[in-house]
């Protein structure tokens, strides 16, 4: 379970939740531009744009789970659980494992326009990691300054939707998950106006009254509501500050507390961590669920002319400022 959105500022900012009841031990990690990708059918990317985000290091390759190319192109994979779909690879094709489809988009694309018609060859095929690790089941949420695409892979084959919204959670596919938005059309930030009758008066009792009917459960459908609502009407940020405590502040009103998810067995999905990556800059800003405090890892900061990927590990002990113990 996860969500994920883009807010465009003066900058562009990318990120998301990831929502599920275990850690992999991932890290940031920032991948040069002279690490070999190998793929498994579609041959060796020797070279390729420097790429910062979150993942999980196996084998020495880094499974991202989100990140940002040098060139601000964006990409997360989030859970797609019974609707996605790999087939066999296909002849003619760029077939492509789900664990590479991030490398290689934004190993080799400066924008979503390169992203666009690089996928038009793509074909996901049924590849595993290994044989201890059969492919997720994901879709793709591909973004720059200019917007934002969703990758669907099912049984009907391969899907390319414009993301007008910029959100992206899990189940439905995305076509049913914004014409859900539909039925929450007459929701406002503003007060609302008495539209129920005319014949008595009808006053708000309380501020936000607005909103009212706006889903507040922890649905894949709801949180792709939840978190629209409050990425259309989040004000936007001055500063760098600024915008990226109002990304997380959006992000935070779709996160699971730990226990309110509860799959059995005294597990429960939590909001392992929150990104947010100024795709400009290059900064990638994050939380963990027992950590509130934004650490930063800045991409430009290291010698993105290397040929092995730098690994950050995330802090998972809260960090509390005590202002006044003595």
């Amino acid at each position: 379970m996860c969500t994920a959105i883009t807010y465009k500022s003066k900058n562009l900012y990318f990120g998301r939740n990831l929502d599920h009841m275990e850690s992999y031990g991932e890290e940031v990690v920032i991948t040069p531009r002279n690490f070999p990708f190998r793929f498994r059918q579609a041959g060796e990317m020797k070279e390729h744009f420097a790429i910062i985000g979150t993942a999980c290091m196996m084998n020495g390759i880094p499974m991202y789970y989100d990140g940002v190319n040098e060139k601000g192109l964006c990409m997360a994979g989030l859970n797609f659980v019974g609707n996605a779909f790999y087939g066999e690879c296909i002849d003619g094709k760029d077939n492509i494992a789900q664990f590479e489809m991030i490398p290689w988009i934004l190993g080799d694309c400066r924008d979503l326009s390169g992203a666009r018609q690089k996928l038009e060859n793509l074909n996901i095929a049924d590849i595993p990691f290994d044989k201890n690790t059969p492919p997720a089941q994901l879709h793709w949420i591909i973004a720059d300054k200019t917007g934002s695409v969703v990758v669907e892979a099912t049984r009907h084959g391969l899907n390319v939707y414009d993301n007008p919204a910029g959100v992206l959670t899990n189940n439905p596919p995305f076509p049913m998950q914004m014409s859900g938005l539909i039925k929450y059309m007459g929701l406002s930030a503003k007060d609302p106006e008495n539209r129920f009758s005319q014949k008595i008066a009808l006053d708000p009792i309380s501020r936000g009254m607005g909103a009212l009917g706006l889903p507040g459960d922890l649905s894949s459908e709801s949180r792709f509501v939840r978190a629209f609502f409050n990425l259309a009407n989040a004000e936007e940020g001055g500063s760098e500050e600024e915008c990226v405590s109002q990304f997380f502040h959006i992000l935070g009103q779709v996160e699971f507390t730990r226990g309110c998810c509860d799959l059995g067995d005294g597990r429960y999905d939590v909001t392992i961590y929150t990104s947010c990556c100024n795709a400009d800059k290059g900064i990638y800003y994050h939380t963990t669920y027992d950590n509130r405090r934004i650490s930063a890892v800045h991409l430009w900061e290291e010698d993105l002319d290397g040929n092995v990927p730098v690994g950050f590990p995330m802090e998972h002990t809260q960090q509390i400022d005590h202002i006044n113990l003595k």
